[in-house]
């Protein structure tokens, strides 16, 4: 699923779409009015890819990153990731779904399409900021992971 939605657009164009909708929230314009069916697809494409990412959380004990392309290392292809989050993508995953449920991150999806397609400015009371946050830090490290050699643990190790 991962693979798909990174596949049918740039990283760039998800994060900066995302970017686009949560400043729409604040402000007493619709977001794309001229074809809000983009709108639906987007929310479609990032509540699909919210669920791929709530599966990865459970794979950081099984699976780990061994190498990242020489070319794609540097500290500009770490975004918003920590360093420890760099190492090991699957920490993103984990932290995000330890603090807020996937029904968190569905709500805030749908908050904030709904206050970017009003016409005007409502007042709000639910944190959109962190999981704003997570949500593109998870879209940096689906990204690094589609980049990495990803091999499973053997359960020996374990």
């Amino acid at each position: 699923v991962v693979d798909a939605f990174l596949g049918s657009e740039s990283l760039a164009f998800f994060k900066q779409t995302l970017s686009e909708i949560v400043f729409y929230r604040s402000k007493d314009e619709v977001y794309q009015k001229e074809c809000p069916g983009d709108v639906f697809f987007t929310y479609t494409a990032f509540r699909s890819f919210l669920r791929a990412c709530s599966a990865l959380q459970h794979k950081s004990k099984k699976w780990k990153v061994t190498a990242v392309c020489a070319e794609k290392r540097s500290i500009l292809s770490q975004a918003s990731l920590t360093a420890e989050e760099y190492e090991n993508p699957f920490v993103v995953f984990e932290n995000a779904f330890t603090e807020h449920s996937l029904a968190d991150f569905e709500f805030f999806l749908c908050e904030i399409i709904h206050l970017a397609l009003r016409p005007t400015n409502v007042e709000f009371d639910s944190d959109l900021l962190t999981p704003y946050i997570h949500v593109i830090k998870m879209l940096d490290a689906s990204q690094l992971l589609m980049e990495s050699q990803v091999e499973k643990i053997n359960d020996s190790c374990i």
